[in-house]
């Protein structure tokens, strides 16, 4: 039986493919042992009992930007980290590290290396975080979601996605989105999503814009996140949610998508081919405007910065696209062809592959007779 500890999260785009790798790595050894190390304060700390996996926590250590205390604290904070982590390592016989990024991942990578045991990691955005760039630097085994993604032996493996969007059943599903939001089946559907929190600058533009929009002959599906709600018009053909829980039907009745360029975002609309308008979050490090490039480049999806999201460009640029539906149709192959639907399979094969790469322990040889003559003494390996 193996061991496996997973490292990483804090955010959704972290825990979602972290969780799902985990869940086909289940599938697949169900005899396996799979520990999960995060922080008390990230999102892991509720989904991941939740999932049924036990969850080991350490403290958040955020790298320090500044010279100021936490900066002259931070190095012997992560050592301590570090060997706390060697010691969970050691004492769980763990086979194999697999990271996704985020605060856990850093300082289980430096223990995996320090008890020379295997690492795989995994990179959901095209501008790689500090973690996994440091994690590259420390293993061969690294996928990536977009090719992209410049890191030291990058694979493409696309993203682990949910179980529930990766074997969705697309005429069933839309079907009960059907039923669900009260769908017109004759009209295509236009889905408008800025994440769970929603986004201000979408939200705002399509619900200046909804009248026009509609009268091109397609309806609206509009998940405004609880941030950011807008007031519903009573339109119809206009159905307004400030959450969705059942994402993978939305997803399933979309013709077109308007929304952000989250990793996780590109990620299922490319696996079920829904062309798109991406709208990147403006605030960051750009890593957005990055992720949607290959996409864009491909043919798949449309590019607007978001200050440029206006109801003028939606009138000059939106509203013919919907108009074109030939267009929509050649953007939609274009995005299939980007899709990945089994990249929870490949991450696996992937860290079975890192599992693999550990030397078999050697049995040890007899001791020698009283008087013999040993030869060399061979190195410690754990030194």
């Amino acid at each position: 039986m193996s061991t496996y500890l997973f490292a990483g999260g804090g955010t959704a785009g972290h825990v979602n493919p972290l969780l799902a790798t985990a869940d086909r790595l289940r599938e697949r050894e169900p005899e396996a042992e799979i520990l999960v190390l995060g922080t008390a304060e990230g999102l892991e700390a509720r989904l991941v009992p939740e999932r049924g996996y036990e969850l080991l926590t350490i403290p958040k250590l955020p790298f320090p930007r500044r010279p100021n205390a936490a900066a002259l604290r931070f190095p012997g904070a992560l050592k301590g980290t570090i060997d706390q982590i060697r010691g969970i390592l050691r004492d769980r016989h763990v086979d194999v590290v697999f990271g996704v990024g985020g605060y856990a991942a850093a300082p289980a990578y430096l223990a995996a290396r320090a008890e020379k045991v295997p690492l795989a990691i995994h990179e959901a955005n095209a501008k790689p975080g500090m973690a996994n760039v440091l994690g590259a630097r420390l293993t061969p085994f690294v996928g990536v979601l977009f090719p992209s993604t410049r890191l030291p032996h990058a694979r493409t493996v696309g993203l682990p996605l949910r179980r529930e969007v990766e074997q969705v059943d697309l005429t069933t599903a839309r079907a009960a989105a059907r039923e669900l939001w009260g769908l017109d089946a004759t009209r295509p559907t236009l889905l408008v999503t800025g994440g769970s929190l929603g986004a201000m600058r979408i939200n705002e533009t399509v619900s200046t814009s909804i009248a026009a929009i509609l009268g091109t002959g397609w309806q609206v599906l509009h998940i405004t996140g609880a941030r950011a709600p807008v007031a519903d018009p009573g339109l119809a053909g206009y159905r307004i949610l400030e959450y969705c829980d059942r994402m993978e039907l939305a997803l399933a009745h979309a013709d077109l998508a308007v929304s952000r360029a989250g990793g996780s975002t590109l990620a299922e609309i490319a696996a079920l081919g829904i062309p798109s308008v991406l709208v990147p979050y403006a605030v960051g490090n750009g890593e957005q405007a990055l992720n949607a490039r290959d996409l864009v480049d491909a043919g798949g999806a449309v590019l607007v910065a978001d200050a440029e999201f206006t109801p003028e460009w939606v009138d000059a640029r939106l509203l013919p696209l919907l108009d074109d539906r030939a267009r929509v149709a050649e953007m939609a192959a274009r995005a299939a062809a980007q899709g990945v639907r089994d990249g929870a399979d490949r991450m696996v094969d992937l860290l079975i592959e890192a599992r693999d790469s550990r030397p078999a322990a050697t049995t040890p040889t007899a001791a020698p007779a009283p008087g013999a003559v040993s030869g060399p003494v061979a190195d410690d390996p754990a030194e």
